[in-house]
């Protein structure tokens, strides 16, 4: 006698990707042109954002009026998650730098799929762990490097330096004082090495409103704080840059920039 082995059809694997690209219930896809405001400071939070294609500008005001950019956000980014902690009230303003296509997922629709799907939350909480050392690093950009390399690096991580077959790429050109926000520094110090940067090559404002920079910006990045820096090829740069290497003055209360960038010592372990 013959048995019969009955062959359940194997339940097709859950694709975050898919999931993050398509709409479904809780999710909806939005088309946003450039400058449009997604959701303002102080609005009620509705779910989060998942950027399919475009770049996002996140600012935050002070009472006294004075505006700071937290962060520019591109393909592949999620924002305004905080409402899934518990947050009632956006305590950030998002806006279009470019032309968008975001995906907005209810709070609900994702904590659901967050329970059900282990692949959906491994995704999410490597995301969230990578941003957090992003801020961990911004700090410690702050606190020891010059203006000049806080620039250069924002300006590098802007056009996703260090990404497999990156070396020069195109991103949406900022104001000089958008980018004095995310530095913390000022419009004129940002216009001093900008220039700078130009006339060395490392970028190229030649592209309508849009920015093109060289992986060679690195070098700034890269250089120790003595006028001197590092050719791709290990050879000294000082030459090159020259004069060029002259600051603008100080900001007035706060130690010229040689000095602000030297890091502590760290003692090797006993």
């Amino acid at each position: 006698m013959t048995k019969r082995i009955a062959v359940t059809k194997k339940k097709s694997d859950f694709n975050p990707h898919a999931f993050l690209s398509t709409i479904g219930a809780g999710r909806n896809i939005l088309s946003l042109g450039k400058m449009k405001t997604i959701f303002s400071q102080g609005d009620s939070t509705d779910g989060l954002y998942f950027i399919q294609q475009g770049k996002i500008r996140l600012t935050v005001v002070s009472e006294g009026g004075k505006e700071a950019t937290l962060g520019v956000l591109g393909d592949g980014d999620f924002f305004g998650e905080s409402g899934l902690a518990g947050q009632v009230r956006r305590m950030a303003s998002a806006v279009a730098m470019t032309d968008c296509i975001l995906l907005h997922i209810e709070k609900k629709a994702m904590m659901l799929a967050m329970s059900l799907e282990p692949k959906l939350s491994a995704l999410f909480v490597k995301y969230l762990l990578k941003r957090n050392i992003r801020y961990q690093d911004d700090l410690v950009d702050q606190l020891f490097n010059s203006s000049e390399k806080r620039l250069a690096r924002i300006l590098l991580l802007m056009a996703h330096f260090g990404k497999e077959g990156v070396s020069e790429t195109v991103i949406p050109r900022l104001t000089q004082e958008t980018l004095a926000e995310m530095v913390g520094t000022t419009r004129s110090r940002v216009s001093f090495f900008m220039n700078r940067f130009r006339k060395l090559g490392f970028i190229n404002y030649d592209f309508g409103e849009n920015l093109h920079v060289h992986s060679s910006l690195l070098n700034i990045v890269l250089h120790d704080d003595d006028g001197t820096s590092t050719d791709d090829d290990g050879r000294n740069s000082s030459r090159r840059l020259g004069k060029q290497n002259l600051e603008p003055p100080a900001e007035p209360g706060r130690r010229p920039d040689k000095e602000r960038a030297k890091r502590p010592l760290l003692l090797a372990p006993k």
